[in-house]
């Protein structure tokens, strides 16, 4: 039978509403999300529809699903040259899988100049982010504010297990590098990378939720431990999730896939389920 006009019209104008639904992956009041970072296996197209098939409706975005593969001075000038539009498009691509690009992990080292660190900054607008997230030096934070400050775009510095100088592991560490800083340079909190270096998530949560923009979460041995599939290691996951529950603070929950895997789209969706059950509690 053939179709009448108005019905045509009617399901054109709602294609697009559909495409555009968005995942709801909030539970228990608290947003579960992901870096993309899990899926580095994958071009990000590929990434995308994984997100879609788990169902992550959240995303933190990391850098190498955009940027190309170059070595650091032509990094550097592709940085500076890029056209912005490539990032809106990758907007776009999330929109339209009803997933919220949350922020973009673009790290700022002591060897980006100037122009670079303001590239960045310009990269999270056109991407419609108001985070980045950074594997940054403590110095760095310096060098970042003003430009954090002019864009109104927070930063948060994100941690790893290894107690360097100059580097984040350590609670002191994110201390210096917001001490004398805007309210525009935040902690991007790794429980995983915390607990491998000895310090408590739960207790470093409790006490400075305010100026933590987003959470990885991961599981990791203490003593500089492995990763391993979640609930097998020493990170208190639950506690941590249960704290964003008690407490209602909107801190997204980014799972970070780093243990060995056979497939990454069942590993991811195993990490899920785990954080789903331990809010269900």
């Amino acid at each position: 039978m053939a179709l009448s006009r108005r019905h045509f019209v009617t399901t054109a104008l709602a294609a697009p509403l559909l495409a555009a639904a968005k995942i709801d992956s909030k539970v228990q009041g608290v947003q579960l999300g992901v870096q993309s970072y899990s899926f580095r296996d994958r071009s990000l197209d590929e990434a995308i529809v994984a997100m879609k098939e788990i169902g992550l409706g959240s995303v933190e975005m990391y850098s190498g699903h955009v940027e190309p593969k170059l070595s650091r001075e032509e990094l550097r000038k592709w940085r500076l040259s890029a056209d912005l539009a490539v990032f809106k498009n990758v907007r776009k691509k999330f929109d339209t899988a009803g997933i919220d690009l949350y922020a973009y992990n673009y790290s700022f080292r002591e060897d980006f100049t100037d122009e670079e660190i303001d590239r960045g900054f310009h990269m999270a607008k056109a991407l419609g982010v108001k985070i980045i997230t950074a594997s940054s030096n403590v110095t760095t934070a310096r060098r970042i504010d003003p430009f954090a400050r002019k864009h109104r775009i927070r930063v948060g510095m994100h941690n790893h297990s290894n107690i360097k100088p100059n580097e984040f592991a350590r609670p002191e560490d994110f201390a210096e590098a917001m001490k004398g800083m805007s309210e525009y340079i935040c902690i991007n909190l790794d429980i995983g990378h915390f607990t491998a270096a000895n310090f408590d998530p739960v207790d470093y949560l409790d006490k400075n939720a305010a100026r933590i923009v987003t959470l990885h979460i991961k599981d990791r041995k203490k003593n500089q431990g492995a990763n391993l599939p979640f609930g097998e290691g020493d990170t208190p996951i639950k506690e941590v999730l249960q704290l964003l529950k008690r407490k209602k603070l909107n801190i997204p929950a980014n799972i970070e896939y780093e243990y060995k895997g056979q497939d990454t789209v069942a590993e991811v969706r195993k990490c899920l389920d785990y954080c789903k059950r331990a809010l269900a509690s």
